[in-house]
């Protein structure tokens, strides 16, 4: 399972009512993550790119902490959205780096 540090609220809930769809989703994870040549960090600036192209907000702020556990700074994770604009527009890429910097000014 995800470290207690990258959860959410829902996250945690949802965990504890289901956990074995939260153990089979951890797991596909850590597996596609370990089959390639990318870092944990790549990764997961990848999947908040993803999660910012489609306009989820608990998952930008989920990969915003994984991004960050696994060592991104907050200048990478601004870059990562930011790389997005001419691709998912400024519209969604300001409202993606207004969801990570929830999590990075904390």
């Amino acid at each position: 399972m995800a470290n207690n540090e990258t959860r959410g609220k829902t996250y945690e809930d949802i965990a504890q009512r289901f956990p074995e769809v939260i153990a089979a989703v951890d797991n596909l994870g850590q597996t596609v993550r370990g089959i390639g040549p990318l870092d944990d960090k790549t990764s997961h600036l990848i999947q908040l790119a993803a999660a910012a192209a489609v306009g989820s907000e608990g998952s930008v702020h989920s990969h915003t902490r994984r991004a960050q556990k696994a060592g991104a700074k907050p200048e990478e994770i601004y870059h990562a959205i930011l790389l997005l604009i001419s691709t998912i527009g400024f519209p969604q890429a300001m409202a993606a780096i207004s969801w990570s910097r929830d999590i990075l000014e904390k």
